[in-house]
């Protein structure tokens, strides 16, 4: 496939999934096409598994699709794993920067778009923040495609009323604000990072260790990057708090956090990269990062544990019956 320019990316791979899902409608996750058999539309108000959690509202960014590094067999998982309302893109779900250099997009990706629009075909209002690395979907706010709204930013207000900025957090990184060559510079020798992370990881696999990030570890280790992480934060809740607001929600640093700066309540979805998290609000109301690579690896644990004692039962020796009993008579032939 041709590289295309990110503008026309979201749109073009809308378009080609939704005919196909019209040419082909038994490719579909349930009789409905968004949702199990066992699940009704949560938008029509009928029964919800309770196999599946439903959330209020769910918060994700920095996916990377376009990219090797980018976790879209996880974030896949985590999609099917569960309904919501609303599900807000917070930005850098698409990678235009390497697309534009390296063409990559396999079924897992194609997959992620396929969920997500069945997701709003469906009941959940989806709304798209880009960031810096799908910025040319900007500029395109107020529009719709195939379900999605597009935004450039939005106010979300919780179960509690308190009201949330929510935006992917670019426009505070001075690097890329006012040094794009920079980001971009920067931009090389961290996909070089997490390359090395993905060798990592398949050599873990092979050796049945379950996924650990590389490129989270080096980056918390490095002084200047951990203040680099502080002074956004710090920077995003202060002009929350000018803007009157009661919190912020962003991305843009692939650090999940929450934490409070005075009154002013401070949340960051993370990534799908390195992480492979999200921030949701319950139905209850509260808010909660999932750490999505700890959920499948706890459920890993199980389903081993489970086929060991299941392997177990299977090895274990039968009692002996009849004369093969211990002291039980041997017969003798007949003279």
């Amino acid at each position: 496939m041709k590289k295309t320019d990110d503008a026309y990316l979201f749109p073009l791979m809308a378009g080609v999934l939704s005919e196909r899902e019209a040419e082909n409608p038994k490719h579909t996750d349930g009789p409905s096409g968004g949702f199990p058999s066992s699940l009704e539309n949560p938008a029509a108000g009928g029964a919800r598994s309770s196999k599946k959690p439903h959330y209020r509202a769910v918060f994700v960014s920095d996916t990377h699709l376009g990219t090797r590094a980018a976790r879209a067999d996880l974030l896949l998982d985590f999609l099917k794993s569960m309904t919501c309302d609303k599900l807000f893109l917070v930005g850098d779900i698409i990678d235009g920067w390497q697309l534009k250099n390296r063409w990559y997009w396999d079924t897992d990706h194609n997959d992620v778009i396929r969920r997500v629009l069945k997701m709003a075909k469906h009941g959940t209002e989806v709304i798209y923040i880009p960031g810096n690395h799908d910025e040319g979907l900007r500029g395109f706010e107020g529009h719709n495609m195939a379900g999605v709204e597009l935004a450039y930013e939005t106010i979300y207000e919780s179960l509690s009323g308190k009201r949330y900025w929510v935006l992917h957090g670019d426009k505070f990184d001075g690097v890329v604000k006012y040094a794009k060559w920079l980001a971009h510079l920067g931009d090389h020798a961290y996909v070089m990072l997490l390359r090395l992370n993905t060798g990592v990881n398949w050599i873990r696999r092979k050796m049945g260790y379950s996924y650990w990030s590389l490129s989270s570890y080096l980056k918390h280790k490095v002084k200047n990057a951990v203040e680099y992480i502080g002074r956004f934060e710090e920077a995003v809740a202060a002009e929350a708090e000018r803007m009157g607001v009661d919190g912020v929600i962003c991305g843009h640093i692939h650090h999940a956090e929450r934490r409070f700066f005075g009154k002013i309540e401070y949340m960051n979805d993370g990534d799908w990269v390195e992480s492979c998290t999200a921030l949701v609000e319950k139905m209850d109301g509260t808010f909660e990062i999932i750490y999505w690579a700890d959920e499948v690896r706890e459920r890993e644990l199980v389903k081993a544990e489970k086929a060991a004692k299941k392997q177990k039962a299977v090895k274990k020796p039968k009692k002996p019956k009849g004369r093969d009993k211990p002291g039980a008579p041997v017969p003798v032939a007949a003279e």
